[in-house]
Formats: structure tokens, sequence, C-alpha cells
């Protein structure tokens, strides 16, 4: 094999082990505080050790895991108020990005946006709160798209990655994907109506109703 060829398959398999490692993360298949142990995931993932190894410093960076001295890396665990105050960070950044596609949202950004805001409800109104949580993500990233805002962006998605576990584990919840609903339909509303003030309104009011069901559940 030719080093390209090495270079090219370490860089799929770390990518393999990134996707994987992270989605696990993300939706509480891997416990807060676990210790990730490298050969299991090199027999789980089917990639190189140096794969592993590239995938679990890539969360690092993200704050999903950390390194512990003398014991390798675990799952990051991060507390209810630690959550919180992350939210309270992303709550200014996501109204700004709402507040900026309201002015700069296209006719074919707007249909867009119905589009989303029918399957949405459509994911609710079917009782799929996993389709209803990975819609939403795709909403905010769209959003954040829109207002071509790249600086409050970036730093959302460093801030996101931290508390996505939270969030996911919110949407199950009973009823919170209909409280949502209304939340996210009402930011919609207002990019697609190009009112900047509206929207950046709704945007803080949604992530006040997560920080506030957050607190509830802890």
């Amino acid at each position: 094999m030719s080093q390209s060829e090495e270079l090219e398959r370490g860089t799929q398999g770390k990518a393999i082990a990134l996707e994987r490692l992270r989605g696990s993360v993300r939706r509480g298949e891997v416990a807060p505080g676990q210790r990730l142990v490298e050969a299991d995931l090199v027999e789980q993932y089917g990639v190189t050790r140096g794969s592993v190894r590239a995938a679990i410093d890539e969360l690092i960076s993200e704050g999903l895991v950390e390194r512990i001295p003398n014991r390798g890396a675990r799952v990051r665990a991060v507390s209810t108020q630690q959550a919180v105050e992350i939210l309270e960070c992303r709550k200014v950044l996501e109204g700004l990005i709402a507040a900026k596609a309201a002015e700069r949202a296209t006719d074919a950004d707007r249909e867009r946006l119905r589009g989303y805001a029918d399957q949405l409800a459509a994911a609710v109104r079917d009782g799929e709160p996993l389709k209803y949580s990975s819609l939403n993500h795709e909403l905010h990233a769209a959003i954040a798209e829109m207002a071509g805002q790249h600086t409050a962006a970036d730093l959302i998605g460093r801030l996101n990655t931290q508390v996505v576990r939270f969030q996911f584990q919110l949407s199950l919840r009973p009823g919170r994907p209909q409280v949502s609903l209304a939340e996210h339909l009402a930011v919609v509303e207002a990019i697609i109506a190009h009112d900047p003030a509206a929207a950046e309104q709704a945007m803080r009011d949604h992530l006040d109703s997560v920080i506030t069901a957050l607190n509830a559940s802890d």
C-alpha cells in the first residue's frame, strides 16, 4: 500500500470512528464519566488504533471528551448548571443569528423554512420525537446558513456539542415536542415576515423555554 493510500485509509477510519463515537456520546449511549477503551473501540468500529485516537482527540477539542492523566480518555460530564450557562450564551448568539436571517432571507430561504415548519409539525403529529429532534437541528443550521453570521455560527457549534445530550433527552420527554414546535414556528414566521426584532425575541424565548425545561428535569 502506498503512503497516499495509507493516509486516505487513515482519514476515512478517523471519519468513521468520529461519527460513530460522537453519535454515541450525544445519544447518551456512552455515559458521562465512562472511560473510552481504545482496544474496544478499534474492534467495534473496525478501524485502526490511530484512527480511534484521532477521533478521541477531535472530541476532546469539541468538549465532549476529556483526557485524564495516566487513565486515558472518558466522556466529559457536564452538569445541569453548566448546561444552563452554555444555553444562556447560546441564547444571545442564536437571537443574533435569527435577526440576521430575518434581514437577509431570500424567497428561496423563506420557502425552505416553510418546508421545515411542515415537516416539524408532521413529526409531532405522527409521534416521531427522534425525527423531530433531527429536524430541529437541521432548522437551526439552516437559519444560521441564511444569516451568514459565520463567527456566531462557529461559536454556537462549539457550545452546542457540549449540551446536545441534554437537548436530545428533552426531545424524548412527553409533551416537549409540542411546546418546542410552537416556539420554532414563531421563529420561522418572524423570519419569513422579515422582522428581525421579532425573530430575535422568538429565538430567545425558545432558548429560555429549553433552560426552564432543563432546570425542571434536574
